[in-house]
């Protein structure tokens, strides 16, 4: 029983999900795009999804983000908090639990961004716009697949 347990552990996908060197906050607050993201449970079935970023006085990070299901507006509120590693944070949207929120991928004029976690389970294209060019999208696909992601199982979500 030990041995299968382990052997399940073994085949957990591998990815690199190393954060990018600098984040400038300030400029990385505001609104985005959620453009493409990975099936989860807290998001499933949802559409013209937007997140926004604001500081609060605290130092901490307000987190909104909002979507239409099934027709019907749908928020959540949660906070973020900075680490010692400058494009990680740490995000919750359920009491004391916190997840890593990783900034894996950023345009140099913040205008996108490839977004990852502790887990290869989460992936996320965000930008301050609700399309992407063509071109911009191959790259940020590009090197997701390079980072071990398996981008064929992103949802892409409608904004329009």
């Amino acid at each position: 029983m030990i041995a299968i347990l382990l052997a399940g552990c073994g085949n957990a996908q591998k990815v690199d999900n190393t954060p990018v060197a600098a984040l400038d906050l300030q400029r990385y607050l505001g609104d985005w795009y959620e453009i493409a993201r990975f099936d989860h449970s807290f998001e499933r079935g949802l559409e013209f999804c937007k997140a926004n970023y604001a500081m609060k006085e605290n130092g901490k990070i307000a987190v909104t983000n909002t979507g239409i299901k099934e027709g019907n507006p749908k928020t959540s509120n949660g906070k973020a908090k900075t680490t010692d590693t400058p494009a990680l944070l740490r995000v919750s949207f359920f009491g004391p639990f916190y997840s890593d929120y990783r900034v894996m991928l950023l345009d140099t004029d913040y205008q996108w961004a490839l977004i990852g976690s502790g887990s290869a389970k989460y992936l996320w294209i965000l930008s301050r716009t609700p399309e992407l060019p063509k071109e911009t999208l191959d790259a940020i696909l590009a090197e997701a697949r390079r980072r071990g992601y398996d981008t064929s199982k992103l949802i892409w979500v409608k904004q329009k």
